[in-house]
């Protein structure tokens, strides 16, 4: 009877911890963003409390990229950064653990380092794709395969490397030949 009341207990608890953070996130009181308006092309770090799992997305057009959350049971955190194309202006902010989905926005702010009529300098985050990959084979897709194929030097050492297999393969068929004689 014992290990029954404990499995009633914690699917109470399940229920109870799947339903809290919906209604505490929803007054405003479980997320928190730092810094609270940030500028374009600074990082930011987000907060969430009330949620029942250990791992939760973030996702905005505004960032460059959808935050990870990972945390303990009921308060989960992750870093991203802003977007360094956005114009000034509020965007929507969409955080999602375990089944709860909260809504909010981000308040983007001007840079108050530059004019307003200065063009921005060079951009904190990524832009465009990276042209990467290829591993230690990458210097091979600059070179062409024609261009670099065998030349003299190369046939030179594979006859001698012929020469060398064949003239051990003689010297031993010799021998046996002895054994067997």
């Amino acid at each position: 009877m014992g290990s029954l009341k404990v499995t009633l207990c914690a699917g109470v608890a399940v229920v109870l911890a799947a339903l809290t953070p919906t209604a505490y996130a929803a007054d405003g009181g479980g997320v928190t963003v730092t810094p609270a308006s940030p500028a374009p092309g600074a990082d930011v770090a987000l907060k969430i409390s009330g949620c029942a799992g250990t791992t939760g997305s973030a996702a905005s057009a505004a960032f460059v990229a959808d935050a990870k959350l990972v945390g303990a049971a009921g308060t989960l955190a992750g870093e991203t950064r802003v977007r360094t194309s956005l114009e000034p202006g509020s965007y929507d902010v969409k955080i999602t653990c375990g089944s709860v989905t909260v809504k909010g926005a981000i308040k983007v702010v001007a840079d108050g380092s530059q004019s307003p009529s200065a063009p921005p300098s060079a951009p904190a985050s990524p832009v465009a794709p990276v042209h990467a990959g290829g591993g230690g084979t990458a210097h091979l897709a600059a070179v062409d395969a024609r261009a670099a194929g065998p030349g003299t030097a190369h046939a030179v050492v594979g006859l001698l490397l012929a020469g060398v297999a064949a003239a051990a393969v003689a010297l031993r068929s010799a021998r046996r030949s002895r054994r067997t004689g």
